[in-house]
C-alpha cells in the first residue's frame, strides 16, 4: 500500500490504477476517523454504492462513521431539501429525474455558499471514489463542496469509460487535475499479489504506462498467465466460445468474459453456447420495459410476445416452433401429444392474465435441456408480472419501471462465470478474464478489460501487437 493517509488530504487526488488497493484505502480512512461527524463517501452508481456497503459491512465498520451515496443521489437530496435556494422543483423522489437539471441546481446551491454551515455540521470530510467518471456538472458540484469541507478524490484516467450524453466527462487536465492536484499514486498490484501472481500485476502496470502515452501492448512479451487466441477469420465464433468457456479454471474459480460493447446480441450468442455463464445486463433493463410497453392482454398476441421474450433469455426455446405446434394441436393435426408448455400456452391464450404469462416464462425456464443465460431479465420480468397482477392500480409498464428502479439499488450478485461489456464489468474482478475481440477496444476499454482477471487473462485478437 502506498504511504498515503486519505484523512491528511485537505484537497487533492490519489491516482488509483486498477487492483492497487483503492477500496482498502477508503476502509482504512473510515476506520481511522476520530471525528464525531461521519465521512461522506460518494461514488457514481447504485451498484457501486451497494458494493462499497457490502465491503464496509464485511470490515465491520460502524455505520455511524460514514454516509454512503451516489453523487447524483446526494445532489437530489441537497436540492430537494433546499428547493427555493437551489431553484429546483422536482421533489425528492422524481419518477424521471432530470439529472442535468439536478446537477446544475446543486452546483448553483453550493457555489452560492447557501448551506456551508449545514455541510460542516453534517460531515467531517468527503471522499469521492471513481472520480474519473465525473461529468462536467458533477465535477462542479464537488469543486464547490470542496470549498466547504476537506475533500479527497480517488481516480484513474485510464478507467474513464463512462459517458453522460448531454453532460460530458469533466476535462481531466483543465478541470480535474487542476482543482484536485495529485497527492499520490498507488503502485502495488494488490489484486495480483494476493492471488500469488504479482508478475501479471506488474506487467499490467507497465501496460498501463504504455497505453497512457499512446503505446502498444505486445502480447508476445506478456507473462505465461496471459494467453493469446488468434482470430484469423477461420471459424472465429467457435474460437471465441472456446475461450469464453475458460476451460483452464479450477472448480469454484470465477471468470469474467468481456465482449463487444456495441453488440449485446454478440455477447448473448456467446453466452448461449457456454454452459453456466450468465449475461450481465444494463441497469435500464430495456428488454423488460420494451416487453411491458408493448404487451396488451386483449390483442391476442400476448402469448406470442411472451414466447418471443423467453426465446431471447433461455436456450432451446423456439417461439415459432411452439406457436406452430399450438396451431396443429388446435386443428387436431398434431402427430404427438402436447407438452406441458404447449398445454399451458394454449390455456393462457384462451384467457390471458399476467400470472398466466409468468407461468409460461417459468415453464420455459424449467424445460429439460433449457438454461436461462439472462436471469436478470427473467427475474425482473417475473417480479413485474407478479406486481401488476396483485396491484390493479398499476399498469404493466409502471410495474416494470418500479422493478427496474428497485434493481438499480441492489448490487449485482455475480455467478462463477459472467459475460458483459467493459461498462458492465468495470469495477468487478475475477480469477480469470477473457477479452473477446480485443482489437476493437480503445486504450481505456482495453486496460479496463485486461485488469479484470487476477490469475489469468485470455485475449482474443487478430494480432499479438495491440495498438489501440
Amino acid at each position: 500500500m502506498a504511504d498515503v493517509d486519505l484523512l491528511t488530504i485537505e484537497r487533492g487526488m490519489v491516482i488509483a490504477p486498477a487492483g492497487c488497493g483503492k477500496t482498502q484505502l477508503i476502509v482504512e480512512a473510515l476506520r481511522s476517523n476520530q471525528s464525531d461527524k461521519p465521512i461522506l463517501v460518494l461514488t457514481h452508481t447504485n451498484a457501486g454504492v451497494a458494493a462499497l456497503r457490502q465491503r464496509l459491512a464485511k470490515e465491520k465498520l460502524p455505520t455511524g462513521g460514514y454516509k454512503l451515496a451516489t453523487i447524483d443521489g446526494w445532489a437530489i437530496r441537497l436540492v430537494s431539501t433546499f428547493p427555493e435556494r437551489s431553484g429546483y422543483d422536482g421533489g425528492a423522489n422524481p419518477k424521471k429525474p432530470n439529472y442535468l437539471k439536478i446537477r446544475k441546481a446543486a452546483w448553483s446551491l453550493l457555489k452560492a455558499n447557501h448551506i456551508t454551515d449545514v455541510l460542516q455540521a453534517s460531515y467531517s470530510r468527503i471522499l469521492v471514489d471513481e472520480y474519473q467518471d465525473c461529468s462536467h456538472n458533477q465535477h462542479g458540484i464537488m469543486l464547490y463542496a470542496a470549498k466547504h469541507l476537506p475533500c479527497c478524490v480517488l481516480a484513474d484516467p485510464m478507467q474513464a469509460i463512462f459517458g453522460f450524453g448531454n453532460d460530458p466527462l469533466a476535462d481531466w487536465d483543465k478541470h480535474v487535475a487542476k482543482h484536485f492536484p495529485k497527492i499520490s499514486e498507488l503502485d502495488t498490484p494488490w489484486r495480483w499479489r494476493n492471488a500469488g501472481n504479482e508478475e501479471l500485476g506488474q506487467w499490467l502496470l507497465s501496460v498501463r504506462k504504455a497505453l497512457l502515452t499512446g503505446g502498444a501492448v505486445d502480447l508476445a512479451a506478456a507473462p505465461k498467465s496471459v494467453k493469446w487466441v488468434k482470430l484469423d477469420g477461420d471459424n472465429d465464433h467457435s474460437k471465441l466460445v472456446a475461450a469464453a468457456r475458460c476451460a483452464h479454471k479450477a472448480k469454484n474459480e470465477t471468470s469474467l468474459v468481456i465482449g463487444d460493447s456495441m453488440s449485446a446480441a454478440s455477447r448473448y450468442r456467446v453466452a448461449k453456447n457456454v454452459p453456466g455463464i450468465v449475461a450481465v445486463e444494463p441497469v435500464d433493463l430495456k428488454d423488460l420495459t420494451t416487453f411491458a410497453n408493448g404487451l396488451d392482454l386483449s390483442d391476442g398476441y400476448s402469448v406470442r410476445e411472451t414466447l418471443d421474450l423467453a426465446e431471447s433469455l433461455i436456450t432451446n426455446i423456439g417461439s415459432e416452433g411452439v406457436q406452430s405446434r399450438m396451431k396443429a394441436i388446435k386443428s387436431g393435426k398434431a402427430r404427438t401429444d402436447p407438452s406441458e408448455l404447449e398445454l399451458l400456452a394454449l390455456e393462457v391464450e384462451k384467457a390471458p392474465t399476467f400470472s398466466g404469462l409468468a407461468s409460461i416464462l417459468s415453464c420455459c425456464s424449467a424445460q429439460t435441456g433449457s438454461r436461462c443465460y439472462r436471469p436478470g431479465v427473467l427475474r425482473a420480468t417475473l417480479r413485474a408480472l407478479s406486481l401488476v397482477q396483485s396491484n390493479a392500480a398499476l399498469t404493466f409498464s409502471e410495474a416494470a419501471i418500479q422493478i427496474r428502479e428497485e434493481n438499480r439499488a441492489v448490487g449485482r450478485q455475480l455467478p462463477l462465470a459472467a459475460i458483459g461489456s467493459t461498462l458492465l464489468l468495470k469495477g468487478l474482478e475475477a480469477d480469470h478474464a477473457v477479452v473477446l475481440n480485443a482489437d476493437q477496444l480503445d486504450a481505456r476499454n482495453l486496460y479496463v478489460a485486461m485488469t479484470r482477471g487476477a490469475r489469468t487473462i485470455t485475449i482474443c485478437s487478430k494480432n499479438s501487437l495491440l495498438n489501440p
